[in-house]
Protein backbone atom coordinates (compact mmCIF):
# COMPACT_ATOMS: atom_id res chain seq x y z
CA UNK A 1 0.00 0.00 0.00
CA UNK A 2 1.40 3.17 -0.74
CA UNK A 3 -0.02 5.06 2.68
CA UNK A 4 1.94 2.22 4.68
CA UNK A 5 5.01 3.27 2.34
CA UNK A 6 4.58 6.71 3.33
CA UNK A 7 3.77 6.08 6.99
CA UNK A 8 6.96 4.24 7.12
CA UNK A 9 9.38 6.60 5.65
CA UNK A 10 7.89 9.39 7.71
CA UNK A 11 8.60 7.24 10.59
CA UNK A 12 11.96 6.59 9.70
CA UNK A 13 12.88 10.15 8.83
CA UNK A 14 11.31 11.54 12.00
CA UNK A 15 12.79 8.96 14.25
CA UNK A 16 16.51 9.50 13.17
CA UNK A 17 16.00 13.27 13.63
CA UNK A 18 13.78 12.74 16.72
CA UNK A 19 16.78 10.79 18.19
CA UNK A 20 19.97 13.24 17.12
CA UNK A 21 18.22 16.00 18.69
CA UNK A 22 17.30 14.33 21.75
CA UNK A 23 20.27 12.33 22.50
CA UNK A 24 23.09 14.86 20.27
CA UNK A 25 21.89 18.40 19.94
CA UNK A 26 24.96 19.90 20.75
CA UNK A 27 26.15 18.05 16.90
CA UNK A 28 23.24 18.59 15.66
CA UNK A 29 22.26 21.98 16.35
CA UNK A 30 25.91 24.13 15.87
CA UNK A 31 26.43 23.04 12.52
CA UNK A 32 22.28 24.00 11.50
CA UNK A 33 22.08 27.24 13.54
CA UNK A 34 25.39 29.08 13.64
CA UNK A 35 26.49 30.55 17.16
CA UNK A 36 23.48 28.49 18.76
CA UNK A 37 23.71 28.72 22.35
CA UNK A 38 24.52 25.66 24.46
CA UNK A 39 22.24 26.70 26.98
CA UNK A 40 19.44 26.73 24.57
CA UNK A 41 19.98 23.04 23.61
CA UNK A 42 16.79 21.67 25.40
CA UNK A 43 14.84 23.42 22.54
CA UNK A 44 16.39 20.92 19.82
CA UNK A 45 15.69 17.98 22.66
CA UNK A 46 11.96 19.25 23.13
CA UNK A 47 11.56 19.35 18.89
CA UNK A 48 13.45 16.05 18.92
CA UNK A 49 10.71 14.78 21.56
CA UNK A 50 8.32 15.85 19.47
CA UNK A 51 9.01 14.11 16.08
CA UNK A 52 9.74 10.81 18.25
CA UNK A 53 5.85 11.24 19.16
CA UNK A 54 4.70 11.93 15.64
CA UNK A 55 7.43 8.88 14.22
CA UNK A 56 5.47 6.94 16.93
CA UNK A 57 2.04 7.50 15.39
CA UNK A 58 2.71 6.83 11.96
CA UNK A 59 4.57 3.67 13.18
CA UNK A 60 1.74 2.51 14.25
CA UNK A 61 -1.14 3.91 11.58
CA UNK A 62 1.42 2.24 8.77
CA UNK A 63 -1.25 -0.34 7.93
CA UNK A 64 -4.05 2.12 8.00
CA UNK A 65 -5.63 3.25 5.07
CA UNK A 66 -4.81 7.02 4.55
CA UNK A 67 -6.13 9.78 2.51
CA UNK A 68 -10.04 11.94 2.46
CA UNK A 69 -11.55 10.78 5.37
CA UNK A 70 -9.33 7.60 6.45
CA UNK A 71 -7.00 8.63 8.87
CA UNK A 72 -7.22 12.02 8.68
CA UNK A 73 -5.88 12.65 12.73
CA UNK A 74 -2.33 11.39 10.82
CA UNK A 75 -2.63 12.93 7.44
CA UNK A 76 -3.90 16.56 9.13
CA UNK A 77 -1.10 16.19 11.78
CA UNK A 78 1.53 15.12 9.42
CA UNK A 79 0.85 17.45 6.53
CA UNK A 80 0.60 20.83 9.33
CA UNK A 81 4.09 19.18 10.77
CA UNK A 82 5.65 18.99 7.70
CA UNK A 83 4.07 22.09 5.82
CA UNK A 84 5.09 24.30 8.85
CA UNK A 85 8.82 22.93 9.14
CA UNK A 86 9.65 23.51 5.22
CA UNK A 87 8.28 27.39 5.78
CA UNK A 88 10.19 27.94 8.82
CA UNK A 89 13.35 26.50 6.98
CA UNK A 90 13.04 28.28 4.18
CA UNK A 91 12.18 31.60 5.92
CA UNK A 92 15.88 31.10 7.97
CA UNK A 93 17.16 30.01 4.80
CA UNK A 94 16.11 33.41 3.10
CA UNK A 95 16.54 35.37 6.52
CA UNK A 96 20.74 33.79 6.53
CA UNK A 97 23.18 33.31 4.23
CA UNK A 98 25.16 31.46 6.30
CA UNK A 99 22.67 28.49 6.85
CA UNK A 100 22.79 26.67 3.63
CA UNK A 101 22.19 23.69 5.32
CA UNK A 102 18.77 24.55 6.57
CA UNK A 103 17.36 24.67 2.51
CA UNK A 104 18.74 21.25 2.42
CA UNK A 105 16.53 20.33 4.99
CA UNK A 106 13.64 22.80 3.99
CA UNK A 107 13.79 20.55 0.76
CA UNK A 108 13.83 17.42 2.41
CA UNK A 109 10.83 18.86 4.50
CA UNK A 110 8.44 19.83 1.64
CA UNK A 111 8.45 16.02 -0.27
CA UNK A 112 6.53 14.61 2.67
CA UNK A 113 4.49 18.31 2.95
CA UNK A 114 3.43 17.66 -0.17
CA UNK A 115 2.38 14.12 -0.24
CA UNK A 116 0.59 14.47 2.94
CA UNK A 117 -1.57 17.76 2.10
CA UNK A 118 -2.30 15.42 -1.34
CA UNK A 119 -3.64 12.74 0.90
CA UNK A 120 -5.33 15.50 2.97
CA UNK A 121 -7.78 17.01 -0.14
CA UNK A 122 -7.32 14.52 -2.64
CA UNK A 123 -8.04 10.79 -0.90
CA UNK A 124 -6.26 7.53 -0.62
CA UNK A 125 -4.93 6.14 -3.93
CA UNK A 126 -6.79 3.77 -6.25
CA UNK A 127 -4.30 0.99 -5.45
CA UNK A 128 -4.79 1.88 -1.53
CA UNK A 129 -9.11 1.93 -1.91
CA UNK A 130 -8.27 -1.38 -4.18
CA UNK A 131 -6.07 -3.28 -1.33
CA UNK A 132 -8.47 -2.52 1.52
CA UNK A 133 -11.60 -3.88 -0.44
CA UNK A 134 -10.25 -6.69 -0.86
CA UNK A 135 -9.26 -7.52 2.27
CA UNK A 136 -11.99 -6.09 4.03
CA UNK A 137 -13.56 -8.89 1.77
CA UNK A 138 -16.00 -6.97 -0.75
Amino acid sequence: MISGAVSRASASVLLVGGLGLLFAPDLVLPPIVPEYPPAGFWVGQLLGAAWLGLAALNWLNRFVLLGGIYGRGVVSANAIAYFITTLVLLRAGFGDPKASGVWGIGVVAAVPALVYGWLLFRGPAEADLNAHRRQAGE
